[in-house]
């Protein structure tokens, strides 16, 4: 099987079993489906270096939501969609203390949108409940920041983010990113939570330092939207569907260079970003309704 680059756990695992044939499990790695608000769920748990090493990803725990019915506007997909998100962001993160959530990204390209938009959309109270806490101290304190890309801030979105985090001394961080998938059936209609932290930049080859657990010293949660595929990985997706298994991603030389988004990835992206910011709201302060949300924030 031609190697495909992809950010989803779910696709490694997918692309493991299909690249050695074997349907058995793999040790350290469980895969498990369920459904939340009527959307597909699927949680890949990665436990053991072996397993790390046959996905390539770290270890920790991957759950991947499909939201095809928010892409078909259908009636309350939204609501749904953020609730859903929510509720398997919440056992993720530490029951309490402040948060910090960094929405990165480059706002003048608009597949790598999704993380500026996710925290416009985020309700922000760390000042509220210091300023104001007869009305506001109970609930959790959310700082928010999208410290843009280095070509235009000369500063790595790491730096940025370990500065914050010494500073607020936060229970818990969550990175809010674009993604690649291997697969345009998952661009602007999946979304993936995980303990495991993020590498800016990754889904498009463009790697940056990391923001984990060991970089920032406190534990990053991310959630993440694929927006792109890259043009050799399109083109190998395609030949296969037509049929077609004998190329390579070597057969393609040059494609990795071109990254592939759907054409609407305009209202796409304005509309995960949006439910993210929700959903994120939600899974740190539990008590608050999307009612709630709405009066807050619009």
């Amino acid at each position: 099987m031609a190697q495909r680059r992809t950010d989803l756990a779910v696709e490694a695992h997918q692309l493991w079993k299909e690249g050695t044939g074997d349907a058995s499990a793999l040790p350290g790695v469980r895969a498990e489906e369920d459904r939340r608000e009527g959307f597909p769920v699927t949680t890949v748990t990665i436990s053991s270096a072996e397993g790390a090493r046959a996905l390539g990803k770290p270890q920790g725990v991957y759950i991947t939501l499909e939201l095809d019915g928010l892409l078909r506007r259908e009636e309350g997909a939204f609501q749904r969609a953020a609730q859903a998100v929510a509720g398997c962001l919440r056992p993720l993160l530490p029951q309490d203390g402040p948060a910090l959530v960094v929405g990165l990204g480059n706002r003048g390209v608009t597949p790598d949108l999704i993380g500026p938009l996710a925290v416009d959309h985020l309700l922000v109270t760390r000042h509220l409940v210091e300023q104001v806490p007869e009305h506001f101290g109970s609930l959790r304190p959310v700082a928010a920041a999208a410290p843009g890309v280095l070509a235009s801030t000369g500063m790595e979105s790491s730096l940025v983010a370990k500065a914050l985090a010494d500073r607020l001394a936060p229970s818990c961080v969550i990175a809010i990113d674009a993604l690649a998938s291997r697969s345009l059936d998952r661009l602007c209609r999946t979304v993936q939570l995980s303990d495991a932290g993020v590498v800016p930049g990754s889904g498009v080859g463009n790697h940056r330092s990391a923001l984990d657990r060991e970089s920032l010293g406190v534990p990053v949660y991310t959630v993440g939207v694929p927006t792109v595929v890259d043009g050799a990985t399109l083109a190998l997706d395609l030949l296969e569907r037509a049929g077609h298994t004998g190329p390579d991603r070597r057969d393609l030389p040059g494609g990795e260079d071109f990254f592939v988004t759907p054409r609407e990835v305009d209202s796409r992206v304005a509309d995960l970003g949006k439910v993210l910011g929700y959903a994120v709201s939600l899974a740190l302060n539990p008590s608050l309704s999307m009612n709630d949300l709405t009066m807050l924030l619009e």
